[in-house]
């Protein structure tokens, strides 16, 4: 049990890391401003290493549905996010769409 606990952990940390450096893109400017630049590259790269660490014992698709959902949810709902909108009826109807068509 314990095991698993620290494999969510890891998918909790990779969600995390994407959001943070999904965050970061518009900032970055096609990658010619370097603070965010590096933000978006460590969050990228510390996101898909947890992700993977997470792979040992959960599921592929359950681990894609899991992150794909909430990193979503968090992007679309977090006012500080630079690239965070307000919801709207399509916009939530587009992002619910989304995670029902992820592989799971």
């Amino acid at each position: 049990m314990d095991g698993q606990v620290k494999q969510y952990g890891l998918l909790v940390v990779a969600i995390l890391a994407e959001v943070r450096g999904t965050s970061a893109l518009k900032a970055a400017n096609g990658f010619r401003v370097l603070g965010p630049s590096v933000l978006v590259v460590v969050g990228y790269s510390l996101s898909f290493y947890c992700l993977s660490l997470s792979l040992r014992t959960i599921p592929v698709g359950v681990a894609y549905a899991i992150w794909s959902a909430v990193g979503q949810i968090l992007v679309m709902s977090s006012p500080g996010l630079s690239i965070a909108k307000r919801w709207t009826l399509p916009r939530g109807l587009g992002s619910a769409s989304s995670s029902w068509a992820s592989p799971s």
